[in-house]
Parts: structure tokens; sequence; C-alpha cells
């Protein structure tokens, strides 16, 4: 199985890049928000999940190990296949998906091609109380830029719905209050200033 690509860009296609690495082309579907971080000719380092079937073997590229993750995690849904898993981390970041699920917020995760009302309702319900999926830690992938990098939004709303769960709250009350205090904050807050909000969330709610 291959996790992991290494190599120069050699094409681009709508849905799909090739990734040449000493000579050999890998053809690896990827969604728009992939493609259009990679560039022909440039450097290209990608999470791989390799899917396995019958008649084919598909590889599906991502920019990070989180957004693989979530694939594979939202491909676990009734009614989720590949491309529309692709087509909800399209529309909607970790964070963001992260964020809809806890406040049941179907209608953003059905504004993603090809995902309905039934579906989006279905995926909403499926991660409402869960953590978010846990990916692979593969060394080499992350540049010193990001390294430096505050923790994405999802790995921020984690600890700090288990920071609230460590004070005794519910995981099911403390994950939508995390999910409305980070959209009431906006971009990138300290841990500390999202524990507070989401605090008040819980006292007003």
């Amino acid at each position: 199985m291959i996790g992991m690509l290494k190599g120069t860009v050699a094409a681009l296609g709508d849905d799909e890049a090739v990734i040449d690495i000493h000579g050999v082309g890998y053809l690896v579907g990827a969604g728009a928000r992939t493609l259009r971080r990679l560039a022909v000719g440039e450097a290209a380092h990608l999470h791989v999940e390799t899917e396995v079937r019958d008649d084919a073997i598909r590889l599906w590229g991502f920019m990070s190990e989180e957004e693989r993750a979530w694939f594979v995690a939202l491909k676990t849904v009734q009614g989720v296949g590949s491309k529309a898993a692709l087509a909800i981390l399209d529309v909607l970041t970790p964070a963001e998906l992260m964020s809809a699920a806890a406040l049941g917020d179907a209608v953003s995760i059905a504004r993603a091609h090809g995902v309905g009302k039934k579906i989006a309702e279905r995926v909403a319900g499926e991660f409402k109380d869960k953590p978010p999926p846990h990916g692979r830690s593969l060394g080499g992938l992350t540049t010193a830029a990001e390294s430096a990098a505050p923790a994405p939004g999802s790995a921020l709303q984690a600890d700090a719905v288990s920071a609230l769960v460590n004070l005794g709250y519910q995981r099911a009350e403390a994950a939508p209050a995390v999910a409305g205090a980070l959209k009431a904050l906006g971009g990138e807050p300290a841990l500390d200033a999202l524990i507070g909000r989401a605090l008040k969330e819980l006292a007003h709610g």
C-alpha cells in the first residue's frame, strides 16, 4: 500500500494529478482543494489513501494527513463514497466539518456537490459527538514553517473539548459549545480563549 508520495507534479486534470517520482508517474485522484495547491513542474508532498477494489487500485492524494483521515472517516458513513467524501472536503475544511457536525449543521455539508440532505444529515449525526479521526504520523512531510504554525482548527477544537470533558462536562454538550465558541471568536484563537468562550456558551445554554 502507498501512504505517501513525494515527487514532482507532471500533469494536472479535472480530478487527478500525475506525480513523477524518479521517472514513474503515479496517477492520484484528488479534490479541487488539493489540486488548486499543485502546479505542474513543482514539488508535491501528498498524503495518500490507497483504495483497493476488485477491478482497480486507486490512489487518493491530500495535502494534509488530517484531510486524508477525514476522507477515510467520511467513507464509513452509509451512502458516502470516495467522490462524495472528496466533495465534502472541497467545501469544508476539517475544522469546518468538525464544527458543522458538532452543531448538527447538515445544510453546510449539503453544499457539497452530489451530497443530498439525507446524506448530509447522516454525516452530521455520525460525527456529532465524536473526536476528530486519528491519522497516521509520517516523518519528513512537515516543513519547518508548518511545524511552527498553530494547531489546525480541528485539533484546537479537540483540545478544547477534551479540557471541558476533564472539567466534568459530557462530550455531547462540550462539542457544540466549543464549535459555537470557535464560530463566535473566528480565526485561530488561543486555546484558553476558546475554552473560556465555550464555558460561557455552556453557562448560557
